[in-house]
């Protein structure tokens, strides 16, 4: 069901089309990438490459911290949590390197010559993964503790390293987006392992 909502929203952005033709959806991931660069600034930079490097740290780190909090609290509900968690991220994992793998969408620096990236990422660029997995462990935390608390900061992380993505040149904001979508539905087909 997410892997053809995903793909259906792959169609919809006609990104597996051949570059002869640009569509107008590549135009405008091609038109907000060279704005982004046209804007950037050493501090802007600088901070932006934190927040990408802190994806893992986010994405393990919070599961970890909720299952050692159940056990010396001795709160089951958190124990299983931190198994929902960690679950939600994992599956957007997958999902995310298996459509990478059958859309092979190229990164946009290698795209598009005009724009330049901070720095250079491997692998393909449809959908993020950064995305998919920063926001799939922010959908679940928050479904998990529903409290403007917990809602607040998570979506601000994990909304700071998908933008960061666009920032740096290694993501569209088609990537992005599609990331998004990816990582909010893994942990809302997960829901049922919450308690």
């Amino acid at each position: 069901m997410l892997f053809a909502a995903t793909m259906q929203l792959l169609l919809l952005l006609n990104i597996a089309t051949p570059a002869q033709a640009q569509s107008p959806i590549q135009k405008f991931d091609d038109r907000v990438m060279i704005d982004l660069m046209e804007h950037r600034t050493p501090e802007k930079t600088g901070f932006f490459r934190f927040m990408t490097n802190t994806c893992n740290y986010g994405n393990l780190g919070i599961p970890a911290g909720l299952f050692i909090g159940g056990v010396l609290g001795h709160d089951q509900a958190m124990r299983q949590n931190s198994l929902y968690v960690a679950s939600s991220t994992l599956i957007s994992f997958g999902f995310t390197t298996l459509i990478k793998q059958i859309v092979k969408r190229p990164r946009p620096f290698v795209q598009n010559i005009q724009i330049v990236p901070v720095y250079r990422a491997g692998g393909y660029s449809f959908p993020s993964g950064h995305t998919s997995s920063t926001i799939s462990t922010a959908t679940a935390l928050s479904i998990a503790y529903p409290k403007w608390y917990v809602i607040a900061p998570s979506f601000l992380w994990a909304g700071t390293v998908s933008y960061s993505r666009m920032y740096l040149g290694v993501h569209y904001p088609t990537d992005v987006t599609a990331g998004a979508v990816l990582g909010a539905g893994s942990a809302v087909s997960m829901s049922f392992l919450r308690k």
